[in-house]
């Protein structure tokens, strides 16, 4: 990586290298910023419940699934679905082509497309779990109580919040307002343009399962 790792364990090989400098070329500092305290997050809250990297779950891939998480919010990863999706996607094109066996590709992709997934996420592998725990408590600090004492201010040192989670949600508002498919109903970037477009209509649940098939017996 750079000298302005020291201190943090990051796994160093050339496959972090680049997908650092990936994520670098393509998208701004803040979310750049935030899919590395996402790694730091994440991994801290795991070895709060007890998880060794390199012995529990694969750590490198941790770091790759959560330093590419958002590139579904740049020019280059959007796509027309939603960004989770999306950036799953180009995540898992950079890999493969970078050599990364499948099955750990296919684990990255499943952790970054599902990394808003609440109480889904959470179930899975630690590598996807720490993903989603670690995007959830740098974005809207849940779970942080679980960080250790002084830890975020040591990460909020070395990685500014540069605008940080109000920063990405005008990148997700921003893809759903232009393109409404990317934002499903009910689903998060479909909840964030509900709340932050007025005249956002989406249908209450009970009236799309009511008007589904009402002329069937």
């Amino acid at each position: 990586m750079t000298d302005h790792f020291t201190g943090f364990a990051i796994p160093d090989t050339p496959l972090t290298r680049k997908a650092h400098g990936f994520v670098q070329g393509i998208t701004t500092q803040a979310v750049l910023t935030h899919s590395v305290r996402s790694y730091l997050f994440g991994r801290a809250i795991g070895e709060r419940h007890g998880l060794r990297a390199e012995h529990d779950y694969d750590d490198e891939v941790l770091f790759l699934a959560c330093v590419l998480h958002d590139v579904g919010l740049t020019e280059r990863g959007e796509r027309g679905g939603r960004f989770e999706v999306d950036g799953a996607d180009l995540a898992a094109e950079f890999l493969t082509e970078h050599g990364l066996a499948a099955d750990r590709t296919r684990l990255a992709w499943e952790a970054i497309a599902l990394h808003t997934s609440l109480g889904i996420a959470d179930r899975m592998r630690p590598e996807i779990a720490l993903t989603h725990a670690g995007a959830g408590a740098d974005v809207a600090a849940f779970g942080a109580e679980e960080l250790p004492a002084g830890y975020a201010d040591r990460v909020h040192a070395a990685y500014p919040r540069l605008g940080g989670g109000v920063e990405l949600t005008e990148l997700i508002v921003g893809q759903a307002a232009r393109n409404p498919a990317k934002a499903p109903p009910f689903s998060f970037p479909g909840e964030l343009l509900r709340q932050d477009v007025p005249g956002t209509a989406v249908l209450p649940w009970r009236e799309v399962v009511t008007a589904a098939w009402s002329g069937v017996a």
